[in-house]
């Protein structure tokens, strides 16, 4: 890591604006305006790019403790960085389940000590995932972790009186219960999104009702309770309608959208490569246009990434004997500029909005998601959007390889990434 103090970045465009410079001055944006002195500073040239708010993602599996040789939270982190993310929340899905402060402090050291972002444990919803009985909400809570976010991801909290049990639980602490919102019976061996081509391709299809149903219970029940409820990967039209009625209703309820599901939708599965398989499934079209407005009108408050880093022989099999799960982190601002910048859904202003000030509120993340001003914290992305990449899985920073984009050219890049005025990513390489 990097020993100096101060940077000015120069000629940087903070949201899309004009050319201005910036100084990063222990730890925070110390000044802002035109021709500002080095003063000792180093310099950075930023003629060309746009600054972002360091972006935070609200869904990611960093997989340690417990599977090593898909990711660790270092390996984790340094994608996090290079994706332009100063923090991340890492989901509770490991082994063992982060269902206690002891893990959740675990993870939080780890982060920490890597210090390539900061890491937010998610801690689960339930002992083991299990679904069975309410996990220590308000011991995690209460720990050096500070958990604000619980979640089985991975698993439906299926139990309607569990889910009310934890969305009372955790208005104590002010909060929010994310739900994976899959129906077990109506998802028994699903492999792709239930359609026609689901038939032609002997694959047992997902209806989008499994997951319509389970985000109209929990909006009742959140309303009911007066807490707070976050959707995780909404995938459906009917999600998106569901989420916007509740809104409407003034309830306080919140949904993400992933990167693949803005992009890619379910005719890829007609090539049977497990690497465009993934929970909650790859779309329709129509579903796909649906995410895109809503992610525009605020219906979706944010986008995540579900970085979900898998080991070759998880992916490297037939469909059905495949993991769920794609890579997101490095590859997330990228899609987001194809999908709703250049198609004129979202302005820059929006993207910081959707990538980091909104994820930092749901999540109760209060130094970061901050714009960029003086005395704010120096969380900052700096993203060249006339670049164009070749998406290579092997130059991945990331311990795993299975990203769906391989092979594609994706507009954008990030030139650097600065952590309370550090750099974890300069010139587009890793500090």
């Amino acid at each position: 890591m990097t020993s100096v103090s101060s940077y000015l970045i120069k000629s940087v465009r903070i949201l899309g604006g004009e050319p201005t410079d910036l100084l990063l001055k222990d730890g925070v944006v110390a000044e802002i305006g035109t021709g500002l002195s080095a003063d000792g500073a180093e310099v950075v040239d930023a003629d060309g790019l746009i600054a972002l708010p360091g972006l935070v993602d609200l869904h990611t599996h960093l997989r340690e403790p417990g599977r090593e040789d898909a990711e660790t939270v270092e390996t984790g982190t340094r994608a996090a960085a290079m994706g332009g993310f100063t923090a991340v929340h890492a989901m509770a899905n490991t082994t063992p389940v982060a269902d206690t402060a002891g893990v959740v402090e675990q993870v939080w050291r780890l982060g920490r000590e890597a210090g390539y972002c900061d890491v937010y444990p998610v801690g689960a919803v339930t002992v083991g995932l299990k679904g069975e009985q309410l996990a220590e909400l308000g011991a995690m809570a209460d720990s050096a972790a500070r958990v604000r976010v619980f979640s089985d991801d991975g698993h439906c909290v299926s139990d309607p009186l569990l889910m009310r049990r934890a969305l009372e639980y955790v208005k104590a602490f002010d909060g929010v219960v994310a739900q994976h919102a899959q129906d077990p019976r109506l998802t028994e061996g699903a492999q792709m999104n239930e359609s026609e081509l689901s038939g032609r391709l002997g694959l047992a299809g997902w209806p989008a009702v499994a997951e319509e149903a389970i985000i109209a219970r929990d909006c009742l029940l959140t309303a009911h309770v007066g807490s707070r409820l976050h959707v995780c990967h909404v995938s459906t039209a009917g999600s998106v309608e569901i989420v916007r009625d509740a809104k409407r209703k003034g309830w306080n309820v919140t949904a993400e959208a992933c990167p693949h599901h803005l992009l890619l939708t379910d005719e890829l599965a007609a090539t049977y490569d497990p690497i465009y398989k993934v929970n909650p499934p790859l779309r329709s079209a129509g579903d796909v246009e649906a995410l895109r407005a809503g992610l525009a009108d605020g219906t979706i408050d944010i986008v995540a990434t579900d970085h979900a880093p898998h080991p070759h022989e998880d992916k490297d099999c037939e469909w059905a004997a495949a993991a769920f799960g794609m890579l997101g982190l490095e590859t997330a601002l990228s899609i987001v500029q194809h999908t709703m910048v250049d198609t004129g859904l979202l302005d820059w202003a929006g993207v910081a909005d959707r990538l980091s000030y909104a994820p930092a509120r749901i999540g109760r993340v209060a130094d970061h998601g901050q714009p960029i001003e003086v005395g704010a914290p120096a969380n900052i992305a700096l993203y060249d959007p006339a670049a164009t990449r070749t998406i290579e899985a092997s130059a991945s920073a990331s311990l795993s390889r299975n990203t769906p984009y391989a092979g594609m050219d994706l507009p954008g890049r990030i030139e650097a990434t600065f952590l309370r005025g550090r750099p974890t990513v300069l010139d587009g390489k890793l500090v």
